[in-house]
């Protein structure tokens, strides 16, 4: 499957979560439930995927960790926040380019609707 299509499954089960759920809860409960319910629709999925940062000579295997990684190559980061800042899609963009992925999804489940809270950010990504 193509990258966009990761895409498309997570916001598609990511609204689901949202609908069902309702915002309000802690981070890391959406990200239990959207993990599981991606891997019950049959993808790779690794949660608080470690990404290294290698600058001059110095290399931190661990120092970073994104949410969720999907089959390798769409890097998921969650919020649970009233309202999304700049900073957290920059997060995604180091994340994206440490890790030399085109494309990630920042979804906030924090805010009244799940529309508001979806931003793709992509790193020489054209999809």
């Amino acid at each position: 499957m193509d990258i966009e299509g990761l895409a498309s499954i997570v916001v598609d089960c990511g609204f689901h979560l949202h609908k069902n759920l309702g915002p309000g809860l802690l981070e890391s409960v959406y990200e239990a439930i959207l993990s599981d319910q991606l891997t019950r629709r049959g993808l790779l999925v690794e949660r608080q995927a470690p990404i290294p940062i290698r600058y001059d000579g110095v290399e931190l295997p661990e120092g970073f960790r994104a949410d969720l990684l999907i089959e390798k190559c769409l890097l998921i980061e969650l919020k649970s926040v009233e309202r999304l800042s700049p900073l957290h899609g920059k997060q995604v963009l180091t994340y994206l380019r440490l890790l030399n992925l085109p494309l990630g999804l920042l979804i906030n489940f924090g805010g009244e609707t799940f529309k508001e809270g979806v931003r793709r950010i992509a790193n020489n990504h054209r999809g």
